[in-house]
């Protein structure tokens, strides 16, 4: 019993860090960017977009379709650098725990 009453004393403990860590995470804003930087999207740590900036040459009815091409690759580059920063932190709170490959958390 003595080893289940530290188990819980260590999932409180990561519990309270990882409400730290997403509130952290949720003032947190990264950029991402296509078409070399014509298209640039701000996505904060929740995955919410939060800005985007066109470069005005792209604002042409021809090129209506790369635009939304460009929009949307800069939005999952954002995104994925979010995901990543997410990943490091996790691996901070949980580095002493011994979980589980492929549990993922917060559930």
């Amino acid at each position: 019993m003595k080893n289940l009453g530290n188990l819980m004393k260590q999932a409180q403990q990561m519990q309270s860090k990882m409400a730290e860590m997403q509130a952290k995470l949720g003032e947190l804003e990264v950029g991402g960017a296509a078409g070399g930087g014509m298209v640039q999207v701000t996505v904060n740590g929740k995955g919410e977009m939060r800005r985007i900036k066109i470069d005005p040459s792209l604002c042409s009815a021809d090129e209506v379709e790369v635009l939304e091409d460009l929009i949307v690759a800069a939005f999952n580059d954002a995104k994925g650098k979010i995901e990543g920063l997410m990943q490091e932190e996790m691996q901070k709170i949980t580095g002493g725990l011994n979980l589980p490959a492929g549990l993922k958390l917060p559930f």
